[in-house]
């Protein structure tokens, strides 16, 4: 097997030998009475660097997700593949890169193209070791049946399909969408449900997964369709917070990590469990004040700059991994599938990924394993590269709000487009891509680019017109 397996397997070794007595091989082994170590990922929506307090958000705390920070381990330049909700969630639940499985963009109702079954999940990974799964909240992967969760390695899903804008109350295209259905695994129980109801519905199912399934192993995948607009909070939570509805969604989704933690705790499996928790992409700029913020980082969704694609992510694990610790290897939700197969023991898939094992990373903050991340968007334009503290950008369009009126009350505002050109960029001095080096720097440009045109050759670019050699097709209809 794979090297990059090996520390996970390890672990699992020493887990289940040291602390749960489980028997290795042989036909007395019984995975009931050895259980493995669960898994709750929190994937939210539209969430921004700089939108939870050890970041310093404003108006509103969240004390459970900081929390997260001080019992566990922050990875600082932790990215998502794309800036967009569909691709970003195809790189988590496939271990690739978007354009490798073609996925791109936010897939809409009925779309003709969505994630292929023939690809192996998250959730597929952790059914080959005995886990139960499920998914509450988003899906946005192909809402046709044959393409929903329960098709691709979810024991049970409840939730939406697609994000909670595509119905028929859309502030400025209304008549572009149809009735937004609720879904129990692949059938429908409603459509237009109120979505003050979201967050605390899909907390819920969570809980009641934990308590129902404490057991046996689990794989929780808790996809919150906000705080993506339109922004809706239960009554509990209205009018809480000085930051306005923006504040009172975040503090919800805040409460509804500590729902889950406090039932870890409450079941007993606190030790037994990894929690992790990150976002999907970067803030909806143009919402403004219905937006969040990146922080110290260039602009948001929708673009490859760091505020687009840097998001916070947050690994607690009480005793395998340290509290209160910060990394900054730059790492990619693509390294989640092979970092968590290997943590299990389970096989790696047999198609090509291209995460790689980060563990070393959680563990003890290890550099690396990419020498290059890569940044596509726009349907297969390869727009940046990051390499060490390096980022480099291809000349390309964006869309920026920089000198734009921002939209109020779930109004949005008006993007301008703008030009990039060929740009270097040093991360460690320079966070907010501000100060170009490529003219001083002409050996680390054509040491990226080089990088790039490998995987231009493999993975194509619509920029140069390359078509890439490795791409998969998603399933058509």
């Amino acid at each position: 097997m794979d090297g990059r397996w090996s520390a996970g397997l390890l672990l699992l070794t020493a887990l289940c030998g040291l602390q749960w007595g489980c028997a290795w091989g042989g036909e007395e082994s019984d995975q009931r009475a050895a259980p493995l170590p669960n898994v709750v990922l929190f994937f939210v929506d539209d969430l921004g660097f700089g939108d939870v307090g050890v970041h310093g958000c404003r108006g509103y705390a969240t004390p459970n997700i900081d929390r997260l920070a001080r019992e566990g381990v922050e990875l600082t330049d932790f990215y998502v593949s794309q800036p967009v909700c569909s691709a970003s969630r195809a790189s988590l639940l496939t271990g690739c890169y978007a354009v490798r499985v073609g996925i791109s963009g936010a897939l809409g109702p009925h779309s003709a193209v969505g994630l292929d079954p023939d690809e192996t999940t998250l959730a597929e990974v952790f059914k080959s070791r005995g886990y139960a799964t499920a998914i509450f909240g988003k899906w946005h992967l192909g809402d046709r049946p044959e393409l929903l969760p329960l098709s691709q390695g979810f024991d049970e899903y409840y939730g939406i399909p697609y994000s909670n804008d595509m119905w028929p109350y859309h502030p400025e295209r209304p008549g572009a969408w149809g009735d937004l259905p609720t879904l129990e695994g692949d059938r429908v129980v409603g459509y237009n449900t109120d979505q003050n109801r979201f967050t605390g519905d899909f907390t819920a199912r969570s809980v009641d997964f934990i308590e129902r399934h404490r057991g046996e192993p689990f794989f929780l995948y808790i996809a919150h369709p906000m705080p993506h607009v339109p922004l809706h909070a239960s009554e509990a939570y209205r009018g809480t917070t000085e930051r306005g509805l923006f504040g009172d969604v975040v503090s919800e989704i805040d409460a509804s990590v500590g729902a889950v933690l406090e039932a870890l705790e409450r079941t007993g499996l606190d030790e037994r469990t990894l929690l992790i928790f990150t976002s999907d992409n970067g803030p909806w700029l143009s919402y403004g004040d219905h937006a969040g913020s990146a922080g110290p980082f260039r602009e948001g969704k929708g673009t490859t700059f760091e505020g687009g694609v840097r998001e916070p992510f947050f690994a607690r694990f009480p005793g395998h991994l340290p509290a209160g610790r910060r990394f900054a290897a730059p790492v990619m939700t693509i390294d989640l599938l092979p970092t968590l197969a290997g943590l299990i023991g389970a096989p790696p898939p047999e198609r090509k990924i291209d995460g790689l094992d980060i563990w070393p990373v959680l563990e003890r903050g290890a550099p690396s394993p990419h020498e290059a991340l890569f940044f596509w968007y726009h349907s297969g334009s390869l727009e940046a590269v990051r390499m060490g503290d390096w980022k480099l950008h291809f000349p390309h369009a964006y869309r920026t709000m920089r000198g734009r009126a921002p939209g109020t009350g779930g109004i949005p505002g008006k993007y301008a487009q703008a030009k990039t050109g060929l740009e270097l960029y040093d991360l460690a001095t320079d966070p907010g891509e501000s100060h170009d080096l490529a003219a001083e720097q002409p050996e680390v440009v054509a040491r990226i680019s080089a990088l790039a045109e490998e995987m231009r050759r493999r993975l194509g670019d619509r920029l140069t017109g390359t078509k890439g050699e490795e791409i998969r097709s998603p399933r058509r209809f």
